[in-house]
């Protein structure tokens, strides 16, 4: 008797692809779940790209989202699903509009406005592609574990151990290593862990998701500290995002990123993204929350 095959463990990015395809409740009318890893709080991406499935869902397949301008307004319930309602603004001859807003417990605790529109041909120029090396040329996550992981506290350690649903590799990875205060910039390649539906509005919906990882991190650059350190709170507090270009998220993307300023407990922190091609096929700007904690606030 042949022996049963064992049923494929899904994947990090299997899992994503689940969580941003919301059920329909009503018209309208939308519920996303989230992942069940023990997160104290709703991931921000995750708002960001089932926000923007509602929105897309509600519009005729001729019109792509060119930008998407949202706040987030309570921590979510990581425990609870999110419902998401989407108002029809307006739908003209070229653009059509609509606001999205994320409820829990009877609160909106995100909304977002998003504007699509019909294809056409105009003017066309980018920035250039910042001259860094490619990520053939960088290690690969597993790579990185195995040189970092050891130098890291326990409670990082824990995240970098997990599969996730985008790779990312930095360019620079020094700065995990020592505590010195750097210019705020740093250069990531991105891409989903694995292959994507073909159709746009998913690879959208993924960088929209990818769009927040490390956003805010990156003024922590000028000061020292990192992501996880336990004496900062770090949260954000807007987030638009522009699509300039057709790309896919499956394939490699520059993620160049910059902090012009931190003041009042707020940072602002900018993003363009690249193919390796050079063609800039989006842009990012998020201001957060990035506030000094007494120990009396710390959490273990």
């Amino acid at each position: 008797m042949p022996t049963a095959k064992k049923p494929r463990t899904p994947k990090a990015i299997d899992h994503l692809i689940s969580i941003l395809d919301l059920e329909p409740l009503e018209q309208n009318l939308f519920r996303g779940r989230g992942p069940k890893e023990g997160w104290q709080r709703v991931y921000g991406g995750q708002v960001l790209g089932q926000a923007l499935v509602a929105a897309v869902r509600t519009v005729p397949e001729e019109r792509v989202a060119h930008s998407m301008h949202g706040y987030f307004l309570l921590p979510g319930d990581p425990t609870q699903p999110i419902i998401y309602e989407v108002e029809r603004v307006r739908d003209g001859g070229s653009f059509s509009t609509r606001r999205v807003k994320a409820i829990q417990h009877g609160r909106v605790m995100f909304f977002t406005s998003v504007s699509f529109q019909k294809a056409e041909d105009s003017f066309d120029h980018q920035s250039e592609m910042p001259n860094v090396p490619g990520p053939e040329d960088l290690p690969s996550e597993k790579e990185l574990r195995e040189r970092l992981l050891k130098h890291l506290p326990d409670h990082i350690r824990s995240y970098w151990e997990r599969e996730r649903p985008i790779e990312m590799r930095p360019v620079d990875v020094s700065r995990y290593l020592d505590r010195e205060n750097r210019t705020p910039v740093q250069y990531i390649w991105m891409r989903a862990n694995g292959t994507l539906p073909k159709a746009f509005p998913v690879q959208q919906c993924v960088l929209a998701y990818a769009s927040d990882f490390t956003l805010l991190d990156t003024a922590l650059i000028a000061h020292g500290k990192l992501l996880f350190d336990r004496d900062i709170q770090l949260a954000s507090l807007d987030h638009a995002l522009w699509f300039h270009r057709p790309f896919r998220a499956d394939q490699w993307l520059l993620y160049a990123q910059d902090s012009p300023s931190a003041h009042g407990a707020r940072a602002l922190c900018r993003g363009s993204v690249y193919t390796r091609e050079g063609v800039l096929v989006a842009s990012v700007a998020q201001e957060g929350l990035m506030r000094k904690r007494t120990t009396s606030y710390m959490v273990s």
